[in-house]
C-alpha cells in the first residue's frame, strides 16, 4: 500500500492535472489546425479520467460500490442545476451587448471556429457530449476521486475547499480567454464555478453518490451551451 505522503503528492498532481491539460489544449495549441487541438485533447482528458481508476483499482485495489443516493439528493441536484440554468440565461439577456458580454463574443466565435464546431449540428452534438458524458466524468474525477481521497487524507471542510478550488482553477484558464477584458468577470464567474463544486462535493458527501452532483453539473454545462449557442449561431 502506498504510504500516507505519496498519496498527498498524488492528490496535489491530481488538483493540477486538468489545469495543465487546459492550458495544453487550449490555449498553447490554439494556433493549430482543429484536428492537433482535438487529438491533444482527447490524450489529456484520457489521461485525467484513468488516473483515478489506475490508483484506487490497481494500486489500492478498492472496490467502489454503487449507490443510487435516493430521490430527494436526486432532486436537490436538479434543483441546483436548473436555478443555475435560469439564472444563466436570462442574465445573459441582460448583459449581452454590454461592457461586460459584448467584448467577450469575438473570442467565443474564434473558439469555435478554432475548434471545429463552428456548424449548428456539430456545436450541438459536442453540447450534448459536455451535458451527459463529461459532466459525469468530471463529477466521478473531482467528487468521487479528488474530494472522496482528500477527505481520508485532511478534513471535509479543507477537503471540500481544496477540490473545489481546483475544480475552479481550469475554468479561470477558459474563463481568463474569454474575458481579458475584464479581470472582474473572471475572477466572479470562477467563484461561481468554486461555490458549485463545493456544492456537489456537499451533495456527494450527503448522499453517497454521483447521481445528484451529476444531475446538477449536467444541467449547468447544458445551460452554456445554450447559451453559446445563442452567442454563435443565434447573434
Amino acid at each position: 500500500m502506498p504510504s500516507r505522503k505519496s498519496e498527498c503528492w498524488l492528490m496535489v498532481f491530481a488538483l493540477l492535472l486538468p489545469t495543465v491539460v487546459t492550458l495544453a489544449y487550449f490555449k498553447l495549441a490554439a494556433t493549430l489546425p482543429s484536428a492537433a487541438q482535438q487529438a491533444i485533447y482527447g490524450v489529456g482528458k484520457g489521461v485525467q479520467f484513468l488516473l483515478p481508476v489506475v490508483w484506487v483499482l490497481g494500486v489500492l485495489r478498492l472496490r467502489p460500490r454503487w449507490n443510487w443516493g435516493g430521490w430527494a439528493n436526486a432532486a436537490i441536484g436538479v434543483a441546483f442545476g436548473l436555478t443555475v440554468l435560469v439564472v444563466t440565461w436570462f442574465g445573459y439577456d441582460l448583459l449581452a451587448g454590454g461592457a461586460v458580454m459584448g467584448p467577450a463574443l469575438a473570442p467565443v466565435h474564434e473558439k469555435v471556429a478554432s475548434l471545429g464546431i463552428d456548424q449548428p449540428w456539430r456545436f450541438a452534438l459536442v453540447g450534448v457530449f459536455y451535458a451527459l458524458v463529461h459532466s459525469l466524468l468530471e463529477e466521478y474525477y473531482w467528487r468521487w476521486f479528488v474530494f472522496g481521497r482528500l477527505r481520508t487524507l485532511i478534513s471535509v471542510p479543507a477537503a471540500v475547499m481544496a477540490s473545489s478550488l481546483g475544480f475552479m482553477l481550469h475554468h479561470v484558464v477558459v474563463l481568463a480567454t474569454y474575458f481579458s477584458h475584464s479581470p472582474a468577470a473572471t475572477a466572479a464567474l470562477s467563484l461561481c464555478v468554486a461555490v458549485g463544486g463545493a456544492f456537489w462535493a456537499w451533495l456527494y458527501l450527503r448522499s453517497g453518490s454521483l447521481v445528484g452532483p451529476w444531475l446538477g453539473h449536467l444541467l449547468v454545462d447544458a445551460a452554456i451551451f445554450a447559451v453559446g449557442y445563442r452567442i454563435v449561431f443565434a447573434g
